[in-house]
């Protein structure tokens, strides 16, 4: 059992194998290996595949991105032609009200040309109604103060002929 604490003993002096200053050469030479090993798939699979995915990416972006400047200019422009189109039918539709109105308007004027004719004609026949109804009344009333005159006289005893009423009622209805 001495034997067995003494070599145990032996190993345990000796401590960590990493730390063993016998091994540091073997270890340096396998970290180097190492590193280059890593390097080499680094540089040769890793990272070139890394960046075309950054290259694809970075192209993918900027695509989009003139992609969608491109369609905000069509928009703009489709915005522009919508105005445009809105501003034209207005205009048009300003020029139809405006025919319509004077279409309108000269209808009327005829209308009312038509209805004034026919008012100055109803006028003038009323005129001319009126015309003969004043000189019927005028020898309606002329003859009526003749008549009346004549009885008159008569009624007084006086003897007058029908040219003295005509004259004396004639001069009466002139004022």
């Amino acid at each position: 059992m001495a034997t067995e604490t003494v070599e145990h003993g032996a190993e345990a002096s000796a401590g960590m194998p990493q730390l063993d200053f016998s091994t540091f050469p073997n270890q340096i030479f396998w970290l180097v290996v190492t590193l280059v090993v890593i390097y080499l798939v680094l540089s040769r699979i890793a990272l070139p595949r890394i960046g075309a995915v950054l290259a694809e990416r970075s192209g993918t972006i900027t695509n989009d991105i003139a992609a969608a400047e491109e369609l905000k200019q069509k928009a703009v422009e489709a915005e522009a032609a919508y105005d445009q189109a809105l501003a034209d039918a207005r205009a048009q539709a300003g020029a139809i009200v405006a025919d319509a109105k004077a279409e309108m308007q000269a209808e009327l004027d005829v209308e009312l040309k038509k209805a004034d004719k026919k008012i100055a004609a109803k006028s003038a026949e009323s005129e001319a109604a009126i015309a003969e109804i004043r000189d019927g009344a005028v020898k309606s009333v002329t003859q009526v103060a003749k008549d009346t005159a004549k009885e008159l006289v008569a009624a007084f005893g006086g003897k007058a002929d029908a040219k003295t009423i005509t004259a004396a009622v004639a001069a009466r209805m002139k004022g």
